[in-house]
Order: structure tokens, then C-alpha cells, then sequence
């Protein structure tokens, strides 16, 4: 397939339009911060009348979606059932799946997930430790998120430093998570049977115990429904700081000696580090470092931090490229065992490549 491709990007709030050329040249875009999931977008009919095929990114794919598939009416309920799972950007995806249905596409609309990537975990890096039968009846398992950012960052390692590497990719942002990743695969990640999983995000805390959740709900007597709310949109740096969770803000108040602020930073950076290290003992080594999203490709004070806490692990970048590269670029130190490499996301070459694939081009 050489003709040109539609990327559709749905967030929990916004929405991304790229129209992809035969070599993922962007030849026309959109962006639209606060979308309110209607078909009524002003650019996306005449995008959508160029494009031969149209990719849309869809957060959770369950069990049932391993690969990019084409989106039907069927399709579409089972994509729909799995709201639950991920409850910000489910329901983003299936409106953005709607509204091209509904201008009446006549190109093939192909579903592409973040979970699949993590479809390859082994049995013991997917499987939690509950009873079999609960597994069996409801699905549960460790699918992984970001895994469109996390295969793109995957294949450009791979044409950076050649293959065999031992990577683990950072993807850092709002949301944020990380994969270990050996001959192109992922062997581990983050987050797990929804994105609350992990590392600390933005307004998401990351991995708790299940058993604060618990006492919340029984003992404490909080709703059930705003636990989870708060779980998903108060909590993280955003809980933490007071502020809304953005990076910039928690560093302005660490600079301006905000006791919160430093506390929250601190906290992200504790989570941060200790994953970076469960990676490296799942894959058993680490040749490759990877920043990427938002966050990972521009808060160099971030990676700064990073690597002066993983120096046991060979990890050393150069002060001065590291504060000046926010594209893809390279700021290992002379001399480290460990390359570092700043990538920038490009879910969408991810989704075009994966359309063309699945119809044959």
C-alpha cells in the first residue's frame, strides 16, 4: 500500500490527524486539544477523502486483540466492552472510531492498540499470582500500555545500534511506563491489566497496595467510584504537588522551594529509578536507554536525575547534549557502558506501518 495514510490519535481529551505519505512524510495536520469525541471536526472530511486506509490508535485491545485489525460493527462492541479497563482513553478511541464510520469512510478503518505489543510477555512477566479460574474467566493478566510508542522506539534502536541490543524504552509523559525489550519484543513492562499500574503519572498513582485500596472502600468507607476517580485523575504529581500534575509546574515549585513540589518530584523520581532497575533484572542486562514522550523528550533534568541514580548500571550522559537535544539525538558520556538515546514518539509512523502490513503494502 503506497497511497496515503490517515492517522487518527485520540487522548483522553484531544485529538491528533496526521495523513502519513509512502515514507511517513507528514503531508497535512491537525490538532485539536479539547475534543468533545463529535464527528464534527472541521479538517477530518477532507483528510479523510485523501487517505486509502485510515488507522485509529485504541488504548486496550483485552485479550481478544493482538494485532491490528479492521474495524466492523462487531468489532466496534468488543472494542466498546473494554471501557472498564481503561476508563480515560477507551472511550476517546471508540469516538474517534465512530466518527470516521460516521462520515462515511469507504476506505478499510483499521483498529490499532496499545496493548498488543505486550501480547509477547512471557507467562511469568504477564501473570498475576490470583487463581487460576479468575484468569480464565475475566481475562485477567498483564497487558501493558504505550506499546505503539514503545515498538516505534523498538525499531529505531534497532537502526541506531543493530539488533541483539538489551533496551529499555522510557516512555514518559502524562501517562508514562516502561517496557524491557529483547530482539524487538517486549519481555516486560509497567503497567499491567489497566494503566493505573506503575510508574508515578501525572494525575494516576501508579502501583499501590492493593490492600490501601481496599481499606479505602471497606474501613474508610469511600465509594468505590471515587476511589477510582481519584486514583486515575487527583492522584500522582498532581495529588502530590497540588498543582495539576503537569512536570513544568512541580519543577517551578522545586525551584521556588515548594516543600510539596519537591516531595512529589522526589517520589516520581524514587518510582522512576526502582522500575528502570526491575527492567534491567528482567531483561538480565541493559546495553540501551531510551527517553521518549513528552516528558522523556524534553525534561532533561529528568534523565539528569536518572542517570545519576543508575550510575552502578554503567548509565552516564553528557551534560551538554543532554541539555540541548529534545529530537532524536544521542547523550551517552564518553566512555559508558550503557547508551542513552533521546527518541521522539511517532505513534503515528507506528499505526501507518502497522495499517500497511495488516492490507498487505
Amino acid at each position: 500500500m503506497a497511497g496515503l495514510i490517515l492517522v487518527v490519535n485520540p487522548g483522553s481529551s484531544s485529538l491528533k490527524l496526521r495523513l502519513l505519505g509512502a515514507k511517513d512524510e507528514v503531508t497535512a495536520s491537525c490538532d485539536i486539544e479539547h475534543w468533545n469525541g463529535s464527528a464534527d471536526v472541521d479538517e477530518l472530511p477532507g483528510l479523510l477523502a485523501e487517505a486509502e486506509a485510515v488507522g485509529v490508535r485504541v488504548v486496550h485491545g483485552g485479550r481478544d486483540f493482538v494485532d491490528a485489525c479492521e474495524v466492523g460493527d462487531g468489532v466496534l462492541e468488543r472494542i466498546e466492552a473494554l471501557t472498564p479497563l481503561a476508563p480515560l482513553h477507551q472511550p476517546r478511541s471508540v469516538a474517534a472510531l465512530r466518527a470516521v464510520r460516521a462520515l462515511g469512510a469507504t476506505v478499510p478503518v483499521v483498529a490499532c492498540f496499545d496493548t498488543a505489543f505486550h501480547a509477547s510477555l512471557p507467562p511469568e512477566a504477564a501473570t498475576y499470582a490470583v487463581p487460576r479460574e479468575w484468569a480464565a474467566q475475566w481475562g485477567i493478566r498483564r497487558y501493558g500500555f504505550h506499546g505503539l510508542s514503545h515498538q516505534y522506539a523498538a525499531r529505531r534502536v534497532e537502526e541506531w545500534v543493530g539488533q541483539g541490543a538489551l533496551v529499555v524504552v522510557c516512555h514518559l509523559g502524562a501517562g508514562a511506563s516502561l517496557c524491557a525489550v529483547r530482539e524487538g519484543r517486549s519481555i516486560d513492562t509497567t503497567m499491567g491489566f489497566t494503566p493505573l499500574e506503575g510508574l508515578v503519572m501525572a494525575t494516576r498513582a501508579g502501583t499501590l497496595d492493593p490492600g490501601l485500596v481496599l481499606w479505602l472502600i471497606t474501613e474508610a468507607g469511600i465509594a468505590p467510584e471515587r476511589v477510582a476517580d481519584t486514583l486515575e485523575r487527583h492522584s500522582g504529581l498532581s495529588g502530590l504537588s497540588g498543582t495539576t500534575g503537569d512536570l513544568r509546574e512541580v519543577l517551578e515549585g522545586v525551584g521556588a522551594g515548594d516543600e510539596a513540589a519537591s516531595l512529589a518530584f522526589d517520589v516520581y523520581l524514587h518510582r522512576l529509578r526502582r522500575e528502570i532497575g526491575a527492567m534491567v533484572a528482567s531483561l538480565g542486562g541493559l546495553d540501551v536507554l531510551v527517553y521518549t514522550g513528552g516528558v522523556g523528550e524534553r525534561a532533561s533534568v529528568v534523565r539528569a536525575e536518572v542517570a545519576e541514580g543508575l550510575a552502578y548500571l554503567g548509565v552516564a550522559i553528557d551534560e551538554a547534549r543532554n541539555a540541548s537535544t529534545t529530537w532524536d539525538g544521542e547523550i551517552t558520556a564518553r566512555g559508558a557502558a550503557v547508551r542513552t538515546l533521546v527518541l521522539t514518539s511517532r505513534e503515528d509512523v507506528e499505526i501507518a506501518t502497522q495499517v500497511r502490513r495488516l492490507l498487505g503494502g
